[in-house]
């Protein structure tokens, strides 16, 4: 690259790059342990740059990264100079945006803020243009927080309703390709909920339709093996209808009863979903959202699945702390569509 590829030498093990004239190195390392850091023995040290920065759990851990690196400072540099450079997470009370906010006044430290509108090179193109405008136009806030960098806050309704969008039949120039289902359980005390999501040759998602079964009133509550069942012909009815190919099958990773008997009964495996911080899940989804892609198709099966993400609510009492939560109430078709959506991030070009 720039004619400069045999003018170093790069490892793995450690990872690191080496100019082979001077000596001079960059070393890299994941920050997901800040503790497996102080391990490091490194030595003669001028700069660090920590990039997604704001995936540091708390100050404490980035304190003690920082001491672990400035231990280690060249002998010829007065100082070990530091870098930091992240997005601002939505809630301006999250660690780092205080604690950027706190950096300002202080006389060591430079807070340099940037967005797409500060490109003089060229770096955004006419495309990337016209989808932030289109995110711009479908949730301002959110066009806000992505792309202009700002904490805009969480406010108490989760979600922004005008983002999902009713239709009262499939679109004729936009077919569906293939369909991801996608289910949270609840057995015993609460309900199970299984959504069938349509992709769409245009990368749109439809809420095709929504299988929810609660226990509650019922003197005789479903089994695992009752449940797999009635999932099962949910399932069999969605693909005769459709006749498309099924994309994934995504369920709970705590889940284990339920997924151990469908295999039983039916031979077939569905996918634990890797779950993320809960935060991190509701991003994907609002971005989803946002871009204007998702719709659900206006019958009598997805009402639950609108009403539950209507009333879906952040804790009014954390709402100002670095990890506000919601009210876990009525949220099983909430819980399953941010599972569909994590795991079928990279089909639908959502960064993860």
């Amino acid at each position: 690259m720039y004619g400069l590829t045999d003018s170093f030498k790069s490892t793995v093990s450690p990872f690191k790059i080496t100019h082979t004239l001077t000596g001079s190195s960059f070393y890299f390392y994941g920050a997901d342990d800040f503790q497996k850091l102080k391990s490091n023995d490194i030595s003669n040290i001028i700069s660090v740059w920590y990039e997604e920065a704001a995936e540091f759990d708390s100050q404490e851990e980035f304190d003690q990264t920082n001491i672990t690196f400035m231990r280690q400072k060249h002998i010829k540099v007065p100082f070990v100079k530091f870098y930091w450079s992240y997005n601002p997470p939505r809630n301006p009370y999250n660690w780092i945006n205080e604690w950027s906010e706190d950096m300002k006044t202080n006389e060591s430290y430079l807070v340099h803020e940037s967005s797409y509108l500060n490109d003089e090179l060229g770096f955004v193109t006419e495309q990337m243009l016209a989808d932030i405008n289109r995110i711009k136009e479908n949730d301002f806030d959110y066009y806000r927080y992505i792309y202009l960098g700002e904490p805009v806050g969480l406010g108490n309704n989760v979600y922004n309703m005008a983002c999902f969008h009713a239709l009262d039949e499939l679109p004729g120039d936009d077919k569906i390709i293939g369909i991801s289902y996608a289910l949270d359980t609840g057995h015993q005390q609460s309900a199970t909920a299984c959504g069938a999501y349509g992709i769409t040759a245009k990368g749109n998602v439809i809420l095709l339709d929504t299988f929810y079964y609660s226990p509650a009133g019922r003197s005789v509550k479903a089994a695992p093996s009752d449940l797999t069942v009635m999932i099962n012909d949910f399932i069999t009815g969605v693909q005769e209808k459709y006749n498309v190919p099924i994309i994934r099958l995504t369920i709970d990773s705590a889940e284990g009863a339920l997924r151990n008997q469908y295999y039983k009964d039916f031979g077939i495996r569905w996918v634990p979903v890797a779950k993320k911080k809960n935060q991190t899940m509701i991003d994907m989804v609002t971005s989803l959202l946002a871009q204007g892609r998702f719709f659900y198709l206006d019958n009598e099966n997805n009402k639950i699945f609108i009403e539950e993400h209507k009333m879906y609510r952040y804790d009014e009492k954390t709402i100002k702390t670095p990890e506000p939560k919601v009210i876990k109430e009525d949220d099983h078709t909430v819980d399953e569509f941010k599972y569909f959506v994590l795991d079928n991030a990279k089909l639908l070009g959502l960064k993860v």
